[in-house]
């Protein structure tokens, strides 16, 4: 007995064999039809052939191109970078050479983001630490915590 995956599965399947219109193609990837517009216009995605009537019909590549995309979008790769990869790929080289550039950019970026917040999470301890316990005065006009003791 099939079960509704194995449906939706063998329904996607035959969509993508004949084509696939902008929300087909949405769904089956999991992202919204203005996306893939979008991906188009700005040339990530090739122009898809058309129908006499107009509608977008995408190749079944189209999913598989749009799974790079995601993916290299949830590593941080700028839409300017994964087009360039594209670029490369389209060509049928191996885009492994500037992958590892781009990854290795963006590993130097999210070192640099850690430490900054590393950083401002002891400055957070710090203020927490700092907070008067217990009965707390009311603050002084433009500060945040009223002056301690002495001060």
């Amino acid at each position: 007995m099939a079960t509704a995956a194995d449906t939706r599965l063998t329904a996607t399947s035959s969509l993508i064999r004949r084509g696939l219109r902008v929300a087909e193609l949405a769904a089956a990837v999991g992202m919204g039809s203005d996306t893939i517009r979008y991906y188009e216009k700005i040339g990530l995605l090739v122009p898809p052939e058309r129908t006499p009537s107009g509608y977008r019909i995408y190749d079944p590549a189209a999913v598989d191109r749009l799974q790079f995309i995601q993916g290299a979008q949830r590593l941080g790769l700028t839409l300017l970078d994964i087009k360039n990869l594209l670029a490369i790929r389209d060509t049928g080289e191996c885009p492994c050479e500037p992958a590892e550039t781009l990854l290795r950019r963006r590993l130097a970026d999210l070192d640099a983001e850690l430490a900054r917040l590393t950083a401002l999470r002891g400055q957070m301890v710090a203020m927490v630490e700092a907070l008067p316990a217990g009965d707390c005065p009311p603050p002084s006009p433009g500060r945040w915590c009223p002056p301690e003791e002495g001060r």
